[in-house]
């Protein structure tokens, strides 16, 4: 099989690390992008010298494509990513994998069905500091994992919502701060620590409420499947984009993840195991190091390599699974069971 033909729908600002890593593979080909908006099309099908639609059904209809990247707003992913299979094509999706479980437990039924792959971009999983993270906590060498933290204190303006048409909406973007700006964080949370079981949660809308719906502040008591507990906290409200920082506490040692560095402490011993120059990026620091690597790996099991290194559905769908029980437990005051 030569080069997999790909096309990318939508042509936002998230488009452009796509459509670069895209080209830059050896795997891969880009064959078309997609946009409603014709002039964004054009734009992007000049700058990467390839064809152009205006409705993504003509590009999943097109024979030279087997891949297909979806870089649309949230509420349109689960509603393309499955007539791309039943169209034959696999898809990698953009976080979230969908706006609620149910859909992306459809999604995962027609994956199965139609023989092809949905995988979802969390990047953040390949970058070098959490992989040797991932590596040192499944090694056992530094024991069991106790207690995981993970704070998100970032901003965002009204423009950023008011501008959008689809932000700030649960219909159309399906939450605020939990599933747009620290998902990647709640996924590395239940990633490294061993999946959640049950949260104790809160949200609120502490500034932005007279442009969004959606919360913009939350914090959460985690309870992990391995009897850890977490603790976690996201806003909008700050007044910076600070560095995400993820701490986890094991037996013997503990792990801080923070602006590209891992650092291990054990007593009053602190050791830099991954610097922040193992991984630079010319796109928005907060978008993360690897979208290349995660690609590159799912064209790879495409190809017939390993397909354990895809980020599936079922994946993706534990965060959102998480978010969900954030939401029912605000509501209710209750512990809520995720699983």
């Amino acid at each position: 099989m030569g080069k997999l033909g790909v096309a990318v729908i939508g042509c936002g600002s998230i488009h452009g690390v796509h459509a670069d890593a895209i080209t830059a593979s050896q795997l891969s080909r880009l064959v078309c992008v997609v946009d409603i908006d014709e002039g964004r099309a054009r734009a992007s099908a000049a700058k990467y010298g390839c064809r152009w639609y205006v409705d993504y059904l003509e590009a999943i209809k097109d024979d030279e494509v087997d891949v297909v990247h979806i870089c649309t707003p949230h509420y349109l992913h689960s509603s393309m990513a499955i007539e791309a299979v039943r169209a034959g094509k696999h898809v990698l999706v953009e976080k979230p994998v969908a706006i609620s479980v149910s859909q992306a437990q459809e999604m995962a039924q027609e994956s199965k069905k139609h023989g092809r792959y949905i995988g979802v971009c969390f990047q953040n999983r390949f970058n070098p500091e959490s992989q040797k993270a991932k590596e040192i906590i499944d090694s056992g060498e530094i024991g069991a994992v106790k207690g995981v933290k993970g704070i998100v204190t970032w901003y965002r303006t009204r423009e950023y919502y008011l501008e959008s048409g689809w932000r700030g909406k649960f219909a159309t973007e399906g939450g605020g701060v939990l599933i747009n700006q620290s998902i990647h964080t709640l996924d590395l949370m239940q990633w490294l620590g061993g999946g959640v079981k049950a949260v104790k949660a809160s949200v609120a809308t502490n500034l932005l409420g007279d442009a969004i719906e959606v919360e913009d502040t939350a914090d959460a008591l985690l309870f992990f499947k391995n009897g850890a507990r977490g603790i976690f906290y996201a806003t909008n409200c700050y007044v910076a984009n600070s560095p995400v920082e993820i701490e986890i506490v094991c037996e013997k040692a503990t792990l801080k993840l923070c602006d590209g560095t891992l650092v291990m402490e054990q007593g009053e011993n602190k050791q830099l195991l991954v610097g922040k120059e193992s991984g630079q990026t010319a796109y928005k620091s907060y978008w993360g190091r690897s979208h290349a690597i995660l690609i590159e790996e799912f064209y790879k099991a495409i190809l017939g390599g390993d397909p354990k290194h895809i980020i599936s559905v079922e994946e993706g769908m534990e965060s959102l699974k998480i978010i969900d029980g954030i939401y029912k437990s605000s509501s209710t005051g209750n512990v809520i069971n995720i699983n």
